[in-house]
């Protein structure tokens, strides 16, 4: 390992070796590529392909959303070819804070371990108040309603959302009962809404009106990024965001069997099922409703609506409530494994890095980030976090891409399962699809991510770098 506070580094052997030696805090070999390719379309395929669709194609893209989708897809695709090559060389948990230790140092590591606390806790508090809503939605139907101080948080309209920390809490307990049961019930709720996705672009497809797809292409109204060419680019910077969660498969290459093999196929295969499903979606969409009526909180049942059958509405809504469900899991479960890195490398008090020995989870990890993520999804209105959650995952792929490109100048011998195509080419695109999107966020997203990070630098400077040193000296006698 080399040292001082910008050069203090493990190579990927070490890292590697790290993870397969210290078999009594291991964690547990259990997934499968079917496994890892679940999880990410669990992280994926949440409310965005049931709201984000409407409002990308009434305000931006008009019929075009689906070839929105598609530069959207390619865009995600240039990260996830940077994230398969590293979690097949790399395969331990951790992910991006991993990736980033081996290329960049400790303390560009801490930075990012705790900038995807913006990327996953705080993704998992804001999805889970999405849940929240669809289910008192679905309870509404049946004439069951919340006390009001029950189902907002202060500031919108009640005391505590208790629905929202209910799910959290209990999916915590699912996650603490081990990788494989989780794993088996979040594949079973991804096959659900899955179906009722599929269960709509059938029926849909049985009931399209061809004509309100012309024009394709919407004229501009004057303004950049309304309809037109530019439209169709503004959608594609809107519609990057539904991808999102795909790289939680990363964070659970150190849990699978093979991953060499079945990480790419997991990180890969749900980009691409979550492409098609995406323009499937939204093709048929506008075909069935005038995509300036699509701006609206449930496109997709005002289209099951607009074919009189109302009644399948009720299963969109039951998608949507499982897709905030998978979402919500996935997220507590990459949490987890990057605080889990973190307290081995002595960056967070050793308490997370706790194994239970017989489910072979991060126990305590998982509990505290559980606790912690009701505690805000219950209090805290989060609904301006979005954007932050946003910048945060951009910020992350930024570096995934640029660790590939280092690594293979570092390491150039070192094998690699999964290679990247054209690297400098793909890598550098992925980069740049990520800074001009980063761009385009608005200027107080960006002063949150500083006093994030600040604060992180501040609790990196005193704690997480001395505890750091004394590991890696406790760890160097050991070895002596």
């Amino acid at each position: 390992m080399s040292t001082g506070l910008f050069a203090t580094k493990k190579s990927v052997a070490a890292l590697v070796a790290a993870h397969d030696d210290d078999q009594g805090s291991a964690l547990a070999r259990d997934l499968s590529a079917f496994g890892l390719v679940c999880i990410g379309l669990g992280a994926t395929i949440g409310a965005g392909i049931f709201v984000l669709t409407g409002t990308a194609a009434a305000q931006y893209a008009g019929p075009a959303l689906a070839l929105s989708f598609v530069a959207g897809g390619i865009a995600c695709a240039f990260v996830g070819l940077c994230y398969a090559e590293l979690a097949a060389m790399i395969p331990v948990p951790g992910s991006t804070y991993a990736y980033t230790y081996a290329t960049l140092g400790e303390l560009c590591a801490w930075i990012i371990g705790w900038d995807l606390v913006l990327e996953f806790a705080f993704a998992a508090a804001t999805v889970a108040v999405g849940w929240s809503g669809y289910a008192q939605s679905l309870l509404a139907d049946v004439g069951l309603r919340l006390p009001a101080v029950l189902a907002a948080a202060p500031g919108g309209g009640g005391l505590v959302n208790l629905p929202a920390a209910g799910i959290v809490i209990a999916l915590t307990a699912l996650l603490m009962r081990g990788s494989r049961e989780a794993s088996w019930v979040n594949a079973a709720m991804v096959a659900l809404k899955v179906a009722i996705i599929l269960g709509f672009v059938g029926v849909g497809a049985a009931h399209l009106k061809p004509e309100l797809w012309h024009p394709f292409i919407p004229e501009n109204t004057g303004t950049f990024g309304e309809f037109g060419w530019s439209g169709i680019l503004r959608g594609a910077g809107v519609v990057f965001f539904a991808f999102i969660g795909f790289e939680t498969v990363s964070t659970a290459a150190g849990e699978t069997r093979d991953p060499q093999r079945d990480a790419p196929i997991g990180l890969l295969g749900s980009l691409a099922v979550s492409t098609v499903l995406y323009v499937a979606v939204a093709a048929v969409l506008t075909g069935l409703v005038p995509y300036r009526s699509l701006n609206v909180a449930d496109p997709i049942a005002r289209a099951i609506d607009a074919i009189g059958l109302g009644g399948f509405s009720v299963a969109i809504k039951l998608g949507a409530l499982v897709g905030l469900t998978t979402a919500t899991l996935t997220a507590l479960y990459g949490q987890a494994r990057v605080f889990y890195a973190m307290a081995r490398d002595g960056l967070l008090p050793r308490l997370f890095a706790r194994v239970s020995p017989t489910t072979r989870t991060p126990m305590s990890s998982q509990a505290t980030i559980g606790g912690l993520t009701a505690l805000v999804a219950a209090l805290v209105p989060i609904e301006e976090l979005g954007e932050l959650v946003s910048i945060g995952t951009l910020f992350a792929f930024v570096l995934v891409c640029t660790a590939v490109l280092i690594l293979r100048r570092t390491e150039p011998d070192r094998p690699r399962p999964f290679r990247v195509p054209a690297v400098t080419l793909v890598a550098g695109l992925g980069i740049l699809s990520c800074l001009l999107l980063m761009a385009g966020l608005p200027g107080e997203t960006w002063i949150r991510l500083a006093i994030w990070l600040a604060l992180g630098l501040a609790l990196y400077a005193g704690y997480g770098r001395k505890n750091a040193r004394r590991v890696r000296a406790g760890a160097s006698q050991a070895s002596g």
